[in-house]
């Protein structure tokens, strides 16, 4: 156990499901408390907090409204104390699908700009709103979900990486004007994980694939993905800011 993230409260966006669910049971198992947002999917979030047990509570907001987020954080720091760590994890709907995927000659600037608005947008609402907590506590942090399609675009999901690629960059810099506060801000970058809501329509011939190109010779789990999130979080990682660290086992090398 991680014993400095007991008893902290974390704001996992987009948590009701797949990757986001991981990252709430991995903090809960550490004796975080946990904040799960959802936008769309109140069962799947409130099981879960009913699942995680009394220091966990689900919370409804959109992160692309920032009247919306500034309100959920006021209630969530009523409910469970204030955030001091944020995992930005909400993700426009999005299928992991390459036969179906939207090709360049068909693709809108409104496709790329749906899916940076929760990205970067949803990110920016989250830490503006989390900011004075972060002054008042004397510091925090800040992880994002990233991709490895930005360095190894093997599937073109233009609008999904351009957004990614985005994130990468405003954690970066939004690293820069937090550091003052004692805030580390840094990048979780995943490749296909096995299984979630969004990877369910990937054909398990493309698993295979992939698991058989990874020196560890598996799909890396949300589980997994969600471990590392954990480091970053906690005190271990209080000396690294503005970093993205890639998670596929190894299929990337950046």
């Amino acid at each position: 156990m991680i014993s400095s993230l007991k008893n902290q409260t974390v704001l996992i966006t987009g948590a009701g499901r797949g990757l986001g669910a991981a990252i709430a049971r991995a903090f809960a198992r550490e004796g975080a408390r946990v904040a799960i947002n959802y936008h769309q999917s109140p069962a799947a979030a409130q099981t879960l907090a009913r699942e995680l047990g009394d220091n966990t509570a689900a919370f409804q907001a959109d992160v692309t409204d920032p009247e919306a987020v500034s309100a959920m954080v006021s209630e969530i720091t009523t409910t469970l104390g204030a955030p001091t760590i944020l995992v930005h994890n909400a993700l426009a709907n999005f299928s992991f699908n390459g036969d179906a995927r939207t090709a360049l000659e068909d693709m809108t600037w409104h496709d790329i700009a749906a899916q940076t608005e929760v990205a970067v947008g949803g990110a920016l609402n989250a830490i503006k709103a989390l900011r004075p907590h972060f002054k008042a506590q004397g510091g925090g942090r800040v992880v994002t979900i990233g991709t490895n399609l930005v360095q190894n675009p093997v599937v073109p999901y233009h609008d999904y990486t351009a957004a990614k690629g985005a994130l990468m960059a405003f954690t970066r810099t939004a690293s820069k004007d937090l550091g003052p506060l004692g805030v580390t801000v840094n990048m979780v970058s995943g490749g296909l994980l096995r299984t979630t809501d969004a990877s369910a329509a990937t054909p398990d011939s493309v698993f295979d694939m992939i698991a058989g190109l990874t020196p560890l010779g598996h799909v890396t789990t949300p589980e997994e993905l969600a471990d590392v999130v954990l480091f970053f979080a906690s005190p271990l990682a209080r000396c690294v800011t503005g970093q993205t660290l890639v998670v596929d086992g190894g299929l990337v090398c950046d």
